[in-house]
């Protein structure tokens, strides 16, 4: 995307993040591995195009030696968005001295699979009935995901870090 630029979030980007969050998640919270996050409260990467305008966020903290993404959105998917977020967590992540850029997604998220894998992330691991819990925490949680797919599980996709990154 032309005049794509990702920079640590300010405090005049907050509602068109807050936005990016209400329209993808149904708010500012998250459930991952048994955690509810608080979107506003974590360190977030904006993407903002030629105009200044925030077409995109991704919400990250550090765990041990990764990043985790805990959210990641772009206005319209498929512009080069998510891509861009996703690169810059990864730098970031470098720069901290992390090994490995992690994150979750649910069973029914083939787009996303795609999307990370294409981008270098590798699936790691599986939590059977993790979205079965996080539904304790947050009931808006659907039942049935994306294609149709029942909704239960999570699963952890990683990219380790090399010499040659």
């Amino acid at each position: 995307m032309d005049g794509l630029t990702i920079r640590p979030a300010a405090t005049r980007d907050r509602t068109a993040v807050d936005a990016l969050h209400e329209r993808e998640w149904g708010g500012p919270y998250v459930i991952a591995h048994d955690t509810r996050y608080d979107l506003r409260t974590l360190p977030t990467l904006v993407a903002v195009d030629g105009s200044g305008g925030v077409v995109g966020a991704l919400v990250h903290h550090g765990d041990g030696d990764g990043l985790e993404v805990v959210s990641i959105v772009a206005a319209t998917p498929g512009g080069g968005v998510g891509t861009a977020l996703l690169d810059a967590a990864a730098q970031v992540a470098q720069a901290q001295g992390r090994g490995r850029l992690w994150l979750i997604t649910t069973n029914d998220n083939l787009r996303a699979l795609r999307f990370y894998q294409r981008r270098g992330l590798r699936l790691v691991g599986v939590d059977p009935g993790a979205v079965d819990r996080a539904r304790r925490l947050k009931p808006t949680i659907p039942e049935v995901g994306e294609d149709g797919i029942p909704l239960h599980d999570e699963l952890v996709l990683e990219r380790r870090f090399t010499a040659a990154d």
